[in-house]
């Protein structure tokens, strides 16, 4: 990949173009960090409580019941968005989808074991478990092998 940045006061303003072949991962990966919205942070709710949670805590999010919850080792605290939104705004921070109800932090995986039907069993630092569905096995290997860039 090859970048070009022209730095000139003759600019309005700051464009990006994107020139490749194809349409591909990374590039999808690219668009995300720079459409990244200023939020840093989400917000978790446990009862009448509100949480902002750093997403370099959160081993991984998942949906159970019509809702969506965010997991570390000591806690889990409902956030108040989709499922599909949540995974916006964290594939910048390192996240990626595990299934169709989960979306877990790649830089927290500490290890992993392959099940017999093809799925992965991820093991996080905090001791928490997940499974990845082999829909999603070969895109986190390839991201786990590139040291989750």
């Amino acid at each position: 990949m090859k970048i070009n940045i022209d730095i000139d006061d003759n600019h309005d303003e700051t464009q990006i173009t994107i020139q490749a072949k194809e349409w591909t991962q990374e590039l999808e990966d690219i668009v995300n960090v720079i459409k990244r919205k200023k939020q840093q942070r989400l917000f978790g709710v446990d009862e009448e409580q509100t949480v902002l949670l750093e997403p370099k805590e959160i081993d991984f999010i998942h949906a159970e019941k019509r809702k969506i919850y965010a997991v570390s080792k000591d806690w889990r605290f409902e956030v108040r968005m989709k499922l599909y939104e949540v995974e916006e705004f964290l594939v910048p921070h390192g996240f990626m989808r595990f299934s169709k109800s989960v979306i877990g932090n790649i830089h927290r995986i500490e290890k992993f074991e392959a099940s017999f039907n093809g799925n992965l069993c991820v093991y996080f630092q905090s001791g928490n478990k997940e499974y990845i569905t082999r829909k999603y096995v070969n895109a986190i290997k390839d991201k786990l092998m590139q040291g989750g860039q």
